[in-house]
């Protein structure tokens, strides 16, 4: 057989000439590097190292499960929702617009060791801190369940030891106000009478003596002893906000101390001064929160009728008792459940009631008594960043609020047709249309909007802002229209307006 056909069948190359003449060994690999004397010789290949188990084991121990990896998110979820919840507190402490538990975590961001640095402002030393204690005296029934929920929300977020014993020293006072606000029965009435008692024997204790009469209390309630429980169950409670009370007072000497430490090197004297002191102030700024003001501000409206003889203030003459008020139980009941939930942040009242346009007497108002319904509404307030406020203003000296929004609430418990829902409409004046202005330069048109309802009901109106309404279904932005339990739930945002180039 030819040579050539035969080192094809057998898978080599064609031998040439000078391997037939040299003898060179053509029984190669075919899949070998191609010897070339012109060029270099490859590497020669080297096997990688065989695996051993140890290091498979420890490539899969970097690994997190499916549990694991969710875990780890809800802690890095809940650190970021936490440090969040604090930077917004140290800004509405340092613009005066603080609420009670603002003061609260601020005062122990000087020793919080999670802190971030970069939030950390040079003039905070230099902001009086309310006393903790201070801060709950100045509270009512409601606002302290406010702050109660607030704190709760801290405590179940933070993670170090000491900032969760604060805030549940403070959850421990806070309940222990509540309590002390609620009417007391005969009960109640009894372990007051011993309180000065109670005072006496346990505000001189430190921590450490009142942990080992916890203990003996404990054990002599467990104990087979002929006992009165109830005192001794109520000297356990009493010991307990005591309890509570020491451990704060740990920790607002360390606030001090390290407060004072920051001042030494600006301020000296003031050092020696707040060292000399309590390190905190005695009562609640002036500026107290819009949130822990507004319960005291919406009692006396709800409470407080002014005489005939004096005019009601601008603006809440609402509120005033009038001949017609819907003064059933049921509107009392729906209206304090509303006025209980207090204004928030960038919320203010709303009673700017006008007349309304061509009111005629309701043909049913022989049957049955007309009267007015009761309402709590909220307006909303804000900034508005627009190229012109970037340009002139900005977060250390904002703009001034505009309106954003409303909140209607309006209360129709009582009514004889209750399968018709109560409407509304809108009334614009001078013949002015949907998307017209005839406002100035500056100034924004407004309407009326006109709440319309069967009897024994009045009709309402309120002037509001007109700009063009945000229908869309976002969370923080939601549009709602409902009539349920009695209440008319009207709540809308205005649609913020984008110039592009």
């Amino acid at each position: 057989m030819n040579p050539d056909r035969q080192a094809m069948i057998s898978g080599w190359k064609s031998p040439r000439k000078g391997d037939r003449d040299t003898g060179r060994d053509t029984s190669r690999d075919v899949t070998a590097p191609r010897f070339d004397p012109s060029t270099r010789i490859a590497k020669p290949f080297r096997p990688p190292p065989p695996k051993s188990n140890s290091n498979t084991a420890n490539a899969a121990g970097k690994y997190l499960t499916q549990d694991q990896q969710s875990e780890q998110f809800v802690a890095d979820e809940d650190k970021f929702v936490l440090k969040q919840a604090k930077k917004k507190a140290d800004i509405r402490v340092r613009e005066q617009r603080a609420k009670p538990v603002d003061y609260l975590a601020f005062a122990l961001r000087f020793i919080d060791p999670d802190r971030d640095s970069f939030d950390d402002d040079e003039d905070d030393v230099e902001i009086d801190i309310p006393a903790p204690e201070a801060v709950l005296r100045g509270l009512d029934g409601p606002q302290l369940r406010e702050l109660d929920e607030d704190m709760q929300s801290y405590h179940t977020l933070e993670a170090n030891t000491r900032n969760r014993e604060y805030w549940a020293a403070l959850l421990a006072l806070c309940a222990d106000r509540r309590q002390r606000l609620k009417p007391q029965g005969p009960e109640g009435r009894a372990v007051t009478s011993v309180a000065s008692d109670v005072d006496r024997i346990l505000s001189p204790k430190t921590l450490e003596q009142l942990e080992a009469l916890e203990k003996q209390i404990k054990a002599k309630l467990r104990s087979d002893e002929p006992i009165d429980t109830d005192y001794w169950g109520e000297l356990l409670k009493s010991l307990l906000v005591y309890k509570a009370k020491a451990k704060l007072k740990n920790v607002c000497a360390a606030i001090k101390e390290a407060r004072v430490e920051l001042l030494r090197a600006r301020d000296p004297e003031r050092a020696k001064a707040l060292e000399s002191s309590g390190g905190f102030a005695d009562a609640a700024p002036e500026g107290m929160p819009a949130a822990a003001k507004a319960a005291p501000r919406l009692a006396a409206l709800t409470t407080a009728a002014p005489a005939a003889s004096s005019a009601p203030p601008p603006g809440t003459a609402r509120f005033a008792s009038a001949e017609n008020e819907d003064f059933s139980q049921a509107t009392k009941a729906l209206y304090d459940r509303e006025v209980a939930r207090g204004v928030g942040e960038g919320e203010e009242i709303f009673a700017a009631e006008e007349a309304v346009p061509g009111l005629q007497k309701p043909l049913w108002a022989e049957k049955y008594r007309p009267r007015k319904p009761r309402y709590f509404n909220r307006v909303l307030m804000g900034y508005e960043w627009n190229k012109y406020n970037q340009t002139h203003y900005d977060h250390d000296n904002p703009p001034p609020k505009v309106v954003q929004g409303y909140r209607f609430n309006i209360f129709y418990p009582d009514l004889i047709d209750k399968t018709k829902a109560p409407t509304f409409k809108i009334v614009r004046e001078h013949g002015r249309r949907k998307g017209e202005s005839f406002a100035p330069a500056g100034k924004e048109d407004t309407c009326l909007i006109r709440f319309i309802a069967g009897p024994p009901y009045e009709d309402l109106a309120f002037r509001i802002v007109d700009r063009e309404w945000d229908y869309s279904a976002k969370k923080e932005r939601g549009f709602k229209s409902s009539f349920d339990k009695g209440i008319l739930q009207l709540h809308f945002q205005f649609k913020k307006i984008y110039y592009r180039k």
